[in-house]
């Protein structure tokens, strides 16, 4: 047998039309990510704890088996204004909906029924593991002089593992290159302030839970709590008073422009932020505030909405 290479890697990710059945993604349905973590088989291993004449382990039986695999996809639009980007079936994985308005923009929506399921090919090395009615949540990264990245966290109940004879076809036709987070590239306004900041990163919460019952399988998300952290210059009182915000409670909106060119812009969108406890650091010798974010829903379900035109 010859030795497989960490490095020769494929993920291929596909809604599924119902829960739990294979929609079998093909090379179109490739995600070129990178930063991989990856969990083969999760679950609980039960004792057996046997009364017996004599010691010594006696094994345990493995049971709610389900997979886990982490990893970056870079952020940028498709291309295309009105055109769903490639990692858009992950977005729905994670419970959004998509809204396509054709050469405009494609919307991203929080969504908290019939939340769509995924199946996901992740292949090492000519060995493929199938995770199935798979769940996701996301988090945004926008750091200053880096590709902007979503962390997915990816929860799938288990299919087969199977050697395969070749590596897949991976398609990157409609991967567009990311720009840099940077002056002329982004935008961020808080509370009403056009912020001058170091980074600004967002996690949409979702709680992934495997569920194994009689009659049942699946990973569901069972809970949203989506915050946030924002690294921002230090300004004086008289121009923004993040302490007084934090100490009454109050709300603002919060918004990320990311691109300047059509087919190429990711907005991001937060209605009603809160901010925690300011802590105060520096970069470089110079004063900086970090500040956590709390995003509440204002109507419901609209606490942060992704759109990409």
């Amino acid at each position: 047998m010859a030795f497989r290479r960490a490095k020769r890697l494929a993920i291929l990710h596909k809604a599924e039309s119902s829960y739990g059945t294979d929609a079998t993604p093909a090379a179109a349905d490739a995600l070129i990510g990178s930063n991989v973590t990856f969990t083969p088989i999760e679950g609980e291993e039960v004792r057996r704890d046997l009364l017996l004449p004599y010691l010594g382990h006696q094994g345990t039986i493995l049971t709610a088996e389900y997979g886990r695999i982490e990893f970056d996809i870079e952020i940028a639009g498709s291309g295309t204004a009105g055109t769903a980007p490639k990692y858009g079936s992950i977005l729905k994985a994670a419970g959004m909906a998509a809204t396509v308005t054709a050469g405009v923009d494609v919307e991203y929506t929080i969504v908290e029924d019939a939340t769509e399921s995924g199946s996901l090919y992740f292949v090492a090395d000519k060995v493929r593991h199938v995770f199935l009615g798979g769940q996701a949540n996301i988090a945004l990264n926008f750091s200053a002089r880096q590709i902007p990245k979503i962390r997915v966290t990816y929860m799938g109940l288990l299919g087969a593992v199977t050697d395969v004879g070749s590596m897949p076809a991976v398609s990157q036709t409609g991967w567009t290159a990311p720009v840099v987070v940077s002056k002329a590239n982004t935008v961020l306004t808080l509370h009403g302030w056009t912020a001058v900041a170091e980074s600004l990163a967002l996690d949409l919460g979702n709680e992934l839970v495997a569920r194994h019952l009689i009659g049942d399988e699946r990973i569901l998300i069972s809970d949203r709590q989506s915050t946030g952290t924002a690294v921002v210059e230090a300004r004086d009182i008289a121009t923004i008073d993040w302490f007084a915000k934090a100490r009454s409670g109050a709300t603002g909106g919060l918004s990320l422009v990311h691109g300047t060119t059509a087919g190429n812009i990711v907005e991001i969108a937060a209605p009603k932020v809160q901010i925690g406890k300011p802590t105060q650091g520096e970069t470089n010798g110079i004063i900086n505030y970090s500040l956590p974010l709390m995003l509440r829903p204002d109507a419901g379900r609209d606490e942060l909405v992704i759109t990409v035109r």
